[in-house]
């Protein structure tokens, strides 16, 4: 055998490493280009007026993206169509209708246009390009580098009380208002690129649960964690009391997932004690739960006043369940704001309790579908299990708050990007020593020198 063939064989074995350690590790570092143009859109504050309409760069691109996402889902390249995609869907059929019922067919068919655009649209943006656990870790990735990026800037709006960020942006365009709050602690609320601080603690602490999880394998414990701590402290820099308690619940739920990983039933377990503290809490006082928490609020009075808009918004909807109020004045009383700040309640006031039960329903059947999805890996698992407690977080959080413009687009994005997981089956885990030793059947080996196999082939 001479040595130009061997160093041949050489080669071409180690172009096929090359190619099966591609394969095998499947990283990419990067979500498809929609999820992050999307998802850099968001933190965009431009907005441009179009007649009524209000017009920001995450609309253009979800303007953009809404008939190609609507194709790949109905042709099968989003997977399955499953039930929370109808009952979303239907959700804003109803609200247009609603909408063209109370207030005629031009508003219901912008305004209620413009609904399905940010509902649906942020939805299968996700839906569509998210199909993976690399896509799922890509994204946790890009959203980490995002908040990083407004972490510093937020600081020093938090120090100073100057909106530097949208000064920044406004030097080139229009950009949202900025808003006046209170300080607390001595500090500013930071608003950061959004219209208020609660929106900006919502969007930022939203993706503590996914960077603390995703990355298991891939980065240390420490440098996991000492991630979401950043997340956690960009946050926390809103001092709004709905977005920390978001963020307190997600660190409680992946305390518990790590204390007890290795028990199976331990989300059972955890049900059950939530179902116990709630008993033991409600029955022995004469106040409800979420009384009894407002206790624990930056300002009791503000939380209060949740508990009021929640009564007299429930009032609202049953005076007008089929079609709601639309945008006009919903029943309170006159020393009340117009404002409903509780996300779950807001479908409700406006297109009426279909519209309610639709949006409800959809994102329980989002959560169902892929909190009791069977069969995956470890990977998978993980991805999972990131999705369910920020799910979780944020249907606590819409209680409290409620999201808009940008806020609200991501969290539909959220609920959508977890759906692959019900078309996800298990995979080979890929493992850094792969290539040492005896590989795993069904990868190559390297193919022995020439005079080797003639040698085997020869009699002894």
């Amino acid at each position: 055998m001479t040595a130009s063939a061997t160093s041949l064989e050489d080669r071409e074995w180690s172009r096929s490493l090359g190619r099966l350690s591609r394969s095998s590790v499947g990283e990419k570092r990067w979500p498809p280009v929609p999820v992050a143009v999307l998802l850099i859109a968001l933190v965009s504050p431009w907005v441009f007026s179009i007649g009524s309409l209000a017009i920001s760069p995450y609309r253009l691109v979800l303007l953009a993206l809404l008939v190609p996402c609507l194709v790949r889902w109905m042709t099968g390249k989003a997977g399955k169509i499953r039930l929370a995609d109808i009952l979303l869907l239907l959700f804003c059929i109803w609200s247009i209708i609603a909408l063209i019922a109370v207030h005629g067919l031009e508003t219901g068919l912008e305004s209620g246009g413009m609904l399905l655009v940010e509902s649906m649209g942020g939805y299968l943006v996700a839906r569509c390009y998210i199909r993976s656990a690399e896509h799922f870790r890509a994204t946790a990735k890009l959203l980490f580098l995002l908040v990083l990026l407004l972490l510093p800037f937020a600081i020093a709006e938090a120090v100073t009380g100057q909106r530097w960020l949208l000064k920044l942006f406004r030097a080139f365009a229009p950009t949202i208002a900025e808003g006046q709050t209170d300080p607390r602690w001595g500090l500013t609320r930071v608003q950061g690129p959004l219209e208020h601080p609660i929106l900006f603690g919502v969007f930022c602490g939203a993706p503590l649960a996914m960077i603390a999880l995703v990355y298991r394998g891939k980065l240390g414990v420490m440098q996991r964690y000492s991630m979401a701590g950043l997340v956690a402290l960009t946050a926390m820099l809103s001092l709004s009391s709905g977005p920390i308690v978001a963020m307190l619940v997600q660190i409680g739920l992946l305390v518990w997932n790590g204390l007890l990983r290795n028990v199976a039933s331990r989300w059972r377990i955890l049900w059950v004690l939530t179902a116990v503290g709630y008993l033991a809490l409600e029955i022995p006082t004469s106040q409800t739960v979420p009384m009894i928490l407002t206790r624990f609020a930056f300002d009791q009075w503000t939380a209060f006043y949740r508990l009021l808009i929640f009564d007299y918004g429930w009032q609202s909807v049953m005076a007008h369940p089929f079609f709601g109020t639309g945008f006009n004045d919903w029943l309170h009383p006159s020393w009340m704001s117009s404002s409903i700040d509780m996300l779950w309640l807001v479908p409700a006031v406006r297109h009426g309790l279909p519209a309610f039960i639709l949006y409800m329903g959809a994102f329980f059947a989002a959560a169902h579908a892929v909190g009791f999805q069977p069969g995956l890996d470890g990977r998978q698992t993980d991805c999972r299990t990131a999705y369910m407690i920020f799910l979780t977080a944020l249907f606590l959080a819409g209680w409290t708050v409620h999201f808009w413009n940008a806020t609200y687009v991501l969290f539909m994005f959220l609920v959508g990007s977890g759906l692959w997981l019900c078309d996800a089956t298990a995979e080979a885990e890929p493992k850094p020593s792969g290539l040492r030793g005896r590989p795993p059947s069904g990868q190559l080996r390297r193919p022995a020198p020439r005079h080797a196999q003639r040698t085997r082939r020869s009699p002894s």
